[in-house]
């Protein structure tokens, strides 16, 4: 008996080794033959919940079973940590053409023989940046048509167990996993993978990567399609490269592939934006010296000797133009003629990028046969989350058939908080901004004392001036500020997305989207709106300061303009905003994983199956792409919408986005779980907030041309009011300052100290003297300057907008050859399905039956094709 035991003993530690052999980076079951669709996973905890927990299990698994799939677990002993379960879960072929046919699915039919399109002559020189053929279109291009059944021998079925791709495969088994019953609870009827994950039945679901990311599968049955995105798509050193985008589509589906089709579109068209806002640039730099304002400014004799009014009350001192000599000349690189034909070129620029995306998204749509898909019923198809909330049915008008509704007072109570809680969050976002604002008031004056009596930053001071670092701290508090609403806003988002209990998908994504873009964009837009269109409009004049809850006096442009300032804003914003995303897309999730995986380090490789390896990844989850999209709008609202104030900024973009790509890329191939894949046949309702921003960014550029810069008043002075002709522009400074009697200071206002005793002093507005008879009001120059503002803005808009129309009808938005290819391919595959249907009453004429009812049946037919041929 005892050797018998020993005997039985070694046996199952041998069946424990040939089964850890045989998990090794495997993604079959243990008989090698059928392949792991999907993965769930749930830890064994004895708590008050743990026997409720085991119930749901059961019934869950068994309700799978009984709906045609095939599970198998592996025990707790065999994972790494020996506590966690998987269920590794297969979809058999009869389940796949069951539920192939439930989601309209499209399968080939034939082999494409439309001829390929013709071949580009630059092709030899754009070779290098191409990847190999089997990597860019791996698999033949076939018509298609949506599976059936009753007709499976018309579909190319070469081989049942790779007929449907994995990423269709776990897109089929998710779609049972999301719809499974799992019994009732507090008489309600529970469902869903979601709800169980919630509760912490189990701990995750997800499908398997098909090997390791940087070695292929042993197994020769195994694409290593994963290994094959990483050595080509997400390296960083492959940054030149093309996408390859049909590769991404067959792994991840249609949702993720047409992100990085839209990224990597935008990223090509951004290098035509970056080449023009380089040039302007490098026009701004090379002009620099020929600058008559800032010569005039920094000039001893004419600097020099003006002098300005204090910048603050009580603590600030008289101080003299040329202080801000090297300021004067930096704002030059922004604020230029250039300036004004950059705006120009970037409204027509946008709406380009809009609709060669348009054109480019068509084409995608025809060649990953999403041409017919019909995302509007998938995507109305009812949330389980609402079906499980809502315990009230009527019937449905259309299908006659009894579903769940939210009454109307319960929506009307749910929008209430809703509204209430985004308006509390986006007026905590101006107030935030005001504390920013009275920061600035408040600090300025110590900045301005503590640069005056410093030795220390006397070599910088001509660079470094109050105003300045006054601006580069608030940048840098207000950059804070917002990266701490954010983090906090997210969640409240969500949260009240989910209170509101979205009907369907579509309504539940584009709730969201529009909470979470309201708040983003007065989250990182107020503080650039402010700098643009409010700071030193409402100041007032020496004699009749404004002052900010009677208390702050309101801020002052420098006196070469707000726009340099508004270029800091917007650089310190939008690069610290980009390099804090890519450290937190990136860096974060290799160091989870690394911390997840420190103990499997220690064990034999073949003790670490593919699915622990995937189980410590982290997860992408349903709102991942949300969060990319958003990334990048916002940053299209930061070269369009201020475009004008900062040619650079493209060059700024283009260079992230090279970044963004790999980034992307690198994360979900190597630190993300494997995506559940889904169908897209759009970036959805980000299209229309990009069409928004597009409209928006030529009113903001106007009004950033006209108020902002300085380019208005200087052609107005230019062209009616300069008295030199050999010099037009000599004599702009003074012409743009106004006099003020220092005798006219309100008691309380006028300086501690007036050393060198000056009678006058110098403001930037355009004033009456003080002995005018109608003194420091307004002169007339300031009435034409104006007026030549708002007809500058109406001009700019007007015809930009023109040009925009007219490029938007120019182009249209489905390219020539695909509606082409589009009609020949529906035309070919009704000739394809009419003629199986021929060929099968046929066959039906052959047997004994009714001939009379199938010849007629026949003949009929054979009309319909005629018909068809004609049409």
């Amino acid at each position: 008996q005892q050797s018998g035991r020993k005997y039985n003993l070694f046996l199952k530690r041998r069946l424990r080794i040939d089964k850890r052999h045989q998990s090794k980076d495997s993604i079959f079951f243990r008989d090698g033959v059928r392949r792991i669709d999907f993965v769930l996973s749930y830890v064994d905890d004895l708590n008050k919940e743990w026997e409720k927990k085991l119930e749901r299990r059961k019934e869950f698994e068994s309700n799978l079973q009984k709906a045609g799939l095939e599970l198998e677990t592996e025990d707790k002993k065999e994972s790494e940590d020996g506590k966690i379960f998987f269920v590794k879960i297969h979809a058999p072929w009869e389940v796949l053409i069951t539920y192939a046919e439930v989601l309209n699915i499209k399968v080939p039919i034939k082999e494409n023989d439309i001829p390929s399109m013709v071949e580009n002559p630059l092709d030899c020189v754009l070779s290098p940046l191409r990847l190999p053929e089997k990597v860019m279109h791996p698999e033949p291009d076939y018509f298609t048509a949506p599976f059936s059944k009753d007709k499976q021998e018309l579909y190319l079925i070469n081989d049942e167990s790779t007929f449907f791709s994995p990423s269709v495969r776990n897109r089929i088994v998710n779609y049972i996993l999301t719809r499974c019953p799992y019994g009732t609870e507090e008489g309600k009827k529970k469902f869903g993978i979601k709800r169980l994950l919630n509760n912490g039945t189990y701990t995750a679901a997800y499908p398997l990567h098909d090997c390791q990311y940087w070695k292929k599968a042993s197994d020769p049955n195994c694409d290593s399609e994963r290994y094959t995105l990483y050595m080509e798509w997400a390296r960083f050193l492959r940054f030149y490269k093309e996408q390859p985008l049909d590769l991404i589509r067959k792994y991840y589906g249609e949702k993720i592939g047409i992100y990085f089709a839209w990224l990597g579109f935008y990223t090509e068209m951004l290098f035509l934006a970056a080449v023009v806002g380089l040039i302007c640039f490098l026009y701004g730099l090379f002009t620099m010296d020929e600058n008559m304002s800032s010569k005039e400014i920094c000039d001893p004799a004419i600097g020099g000797e003006i002098i300005m009014c204090p910048l603050c009350d009580r603590e600030c001192e008289y101080w003299r133009l040329n202080t801000t000599c090297e300021s004067s000349q930096y704002s030059h690189l922004f604020d230029n003629v250039a300036t004004l034909f950059f705006a120009i070129f970037m409204g027509i620029w946008v709406t380009l990028f809009l609709e060669f995306w348009k054109r480019r998204q068509a084409r995608l749509k025809y060649e990953w046969d999403l041409v017919d898909f019909e995302e509007e019923q998938q995507q109305l198809q009812l949330r389980p989350e609402y079906e499980a909330k809502c315990t009230q049915k009527k019937r449905n008008p259309v299908t006659q058939e009894m579903e769940p509704y939210l009454p109307l007072t319960s929506q009307a109570v749910r929008f209430c908080i809703s509204g209430a809680t985004v308006l509390f969050w986006v007026s905590l976002i101006i107030a935030s901004m005001i504390a920013v604002i009275v920061y600035r008031l408040a600090v300025y004056a110590a900045f301005a004392s503590l640069m005056e009596n410093t030795q220390t930053l006397e070599p910088i001071s001509g660079l470094l001036t109050p105003q300045l670092a006054t601006s580069v701290t608030a940048s840098c508090l207000n950059f804070v500020i917002i990266m701490i609403l954010n983090f906090f806003y997210e969640r409240i988002a969500i949260w009240i997305t989910d209170m509101e209990i979205p009907r369907t998908h579509m309504e539940y994504e584009n709730r969201l989207t529009m909470k979470m873009f309201l708040f983003q964009f007065v989250n990182y837009y107020s503080s650039c709106f402010y700098v643009a269109f409010f700071k030193g409009k409402f100041v007032g004049y020496p004699g009749d300061y404004t002052y900010m809850f009677s208390r702050w006096r309101n801020e002052e442009c420098d006196p070469a303009g707000c726009l340099i300032e508004l270029t800091t804003q917007l650089t310190i914003v939008m690069a610290g905003k980009q390099i804090w995303g890519n450290i937190q897309e990136a860096i974060v999730p290799w160091i989870c994983n690394w911390w997840g995986r420190r103990k499997a380090r220690n064990n034999p490789e073949n003790l670490y199956s593919r699915w622990e390896q995937d189980h410590d990844l982290q997860t992408f989850g349903a709102l991942g792409l949300f969060y990319e999209y958003l990334e990048m709008v916002i940053q299209f609202g930061f070269i369009t919408l201020f475009v004008a104030s900062f040619p650079l900024a493209p060059l700024l973009a283009l260079m992230n986005n090279i970044l963004e790509i790999r980034v992307d890329s690198w994360k979900l191939t190597t630190q993300y779980r494997r995506p559940v894949a889904a169908k897209a046949h759009s970036i959805g309702v980000w299209q229309e907030i990009l069409n928004g921003m597009a409209i928006l960014s030529v009113v903001t550029n106007a009004f950033i041309v006209a108020f902002t810069s300085d380019m208005i008043p200087r052609l107005v002075y230019y062209y009616a009011y300069s008295e030199n002709e050999g010099s037009p522009m000599s004599g702009y400074i003074n012409n743009s300052l106004s006099v003020f009697q220092i005798s006219d200071f309100p008691e309380g206002n006028e300086p501690k100290e007036n050393p060198e005793n000056f009678v006058i002093c110098r403001y930037r507005d355009y004033r009456y003297p003080p002995d005018h008879e109608r003194k420091y009001l307004h002169t007339m120059q300031f009435w034409h300057i104006l007026a030549a503002k708002l007809a500058f803005i109406i001009i700019m808009e007007h015809v930009v907008f023109i040009v925009k129309f007219f490029v938007a009808w120019m182009i249209p938005d489905v390219p020539s050859d695909v509606k082409a290819k589009i009609k020949r391919e529906k035309y070919l595959t009704q000739k394809i399905l009419h003629e199986y249907e021929l060929e099968k009453l046929r066959e039906r004429l052959q047997c004994q039956g009714d001939k009379q009812a199938t010849e007629k049946e026949f003949i009929a037919t054979e009309g319909r094709m005629e018909l068809s041929r004609a049409m």
